[in-house]
């Protein structure tokens, strides 16, 4: 179990290595090897890593169960590639908590100036053809003596063997170091936090049957995005506000016209003038999601959660204004406690930043209701709202009349 959990936090160690110097790099599991990195332009990996963890202190073994096995996927999975035009051989590298001895062809196979790709040939050869070694890699061995010689030096050329990894009981340690998080009194809970949503997306990355859950990879960029989000929510950062607030042209306001945030608005009977302050929100607020989510400032789950936040903040209001509503009551009545609930939900929602610890312009929040708003007919019960106190039922009806 601990030699899976260490698979899934090397790949976010890993992850944060790579981020330093590549941002656009991505990561999977359990496709073609323990873990892949790859380049979003290219077709095959750029890396392919074998991940062993030994609680115990050794050197690693010429004969052992962790190279050979490795070797073994390793043919299996540049046999797969091999089929993919314009493939080049990916670095293959296993990462291993033991040592590699001087003596051996693991050392030789090091990076550094001791690697020496022809010696390590020789020996590889020697320990594969060896029929006193061990049953548990009979197999293996017998796979890697298939192989012509020119697929062998082209298989052992691509290997890296990283010894000495740090062990699980360290890898909090490094993993602070390369996400940059600094020591400080809530560095341990920053860390908490990101290795909390990297075992989401790493559940996600490993989901085979259910498409919707499914998660091809994620990238240096995602990465460095949740890390800012945490800890600069501990710091108190705020996000960039890149748009210029200004009123919309008649021609924008026009292209709103048949949307449900602007019906929804005019359901409590909101004049024209406080229909175009709404919608420069809304504008806006979309623009400036969207460009938060480009440049990877803030992560689309964050959002989601933003979005339950200010569903929160309205369902609060909705249900006090709208105890007073009686069946008896006429139309100009019911617009009139809309238009209240629409008021106080945009003076509550005003200082919700999207980032707990933040601060932002109140537009994004006012806008970000209205998109909220602008969904009600198709979202679930967790997201839908409106300003009308009979807002579920009119948007029903808005979309039987669309229907027919």
């Amino acid at each position: 179990m601990t030699g899976y959990l260490y698979q899934c936090e090397l790949a976010l160690l890993e992850l944060a290595r790579h981020s330093w110097h590549d941002a656009d790099i991505e990561v999977r599991m359990e496709l073609l090897d323990d873990i892949e990195f790859l380049d979003p332009q290219e077709t095959t990996p750029r890396e392919l890593l074998q991940s062993k963890h030994r609680e115990a202190a050794g050197p690693l073994s010429e004969t052992g169960k962790d190279f050979w096995r490795s070797i073994a996927s390793w043919i299996d999975a540049l046999k797969v590639l091999s089929g993919t035009p314009g493939t080049s051989t990916p670095l293959l590298r296993l990462v291993s908590t033991q040592i590699a001895p001087e003596s051996t062809f693991l050392h030789q196979l090091r990076s550094g100036a001791d690697r020496d790709i022809s010696k390590a040939l020789v020996r590889m050869e020697e320990v594969a053809k060896d029929e006193d070694g061990p049953d548990t890699t009979a197999k293996d061995r017998a796979l890697y003596l298939k192989l012509t010689p020119a697929q062998r030096h082209q298989l052992v050329s691509a290997i890296t063997v990283n010894d000495g990894a740090p062990v699980m009981s360290d890898l909090d340690s490094k993993l602070a170091k390369e996400l940059g998080i600094t020591p400080s009194d809530h560095a341990q809970a920053a860390l908490d936090e990101i290795k909390g949503w990297w075992y989401g997306m790493a559940v996600r990355l490993l989901e085979r049957k259910n498409p919707q859950r499914m998660l091809p990879s994620v990238s240096a960029q995602q990465l460095m995005c949740r890390r800012d989000e945490v800890t600069d929510r501990y710091a108190g950062k705020n996000l960039p506000i890149t748009e210029t607030l200004r009123n919309l042209t008649q021609a924008e306001i026009a292209g709103y016209t048949d949307r449900l945030v602007v019906t929804q608005m005019r359901w409590v009977g909101l004049p024209d003038s406080e229909v175009a302050m709404h919608l420069r929100d809304y504008h806006h607020a979309r623009a400036q999601r969207s460009e938060w989510l480009r440049t990877f400032k803030i992560t689309p789950e964050r959002l989601e959660e933003y979005e339950g936040e200010l569903h929160y903040e309205w369902e609060t209001t909705f249900r006090r204004r709208t105890r007073r509503v009686r069946d008896e009551m006429d139309e100009e009545d019911r617009q009139a406690i809309g238009q209240d609930i629409l008021d106080d939900t945009m003076d509550r929602v005003a200082d919700t930043p999207p980032r707990p610890g933040s601060a932002t312009a109140p537009w994004v929040a006012k806008g970000s209701i209205h998109g909220l708003s602008d969904q009600a007919d198709t979202a679930g019960p967790d997201r839908a709202l409106g300003w009308h106190p009979d807002y579920d039922r009119l948007c029903r009806r808005r979309n039987e009349t669309q229907e027919q």
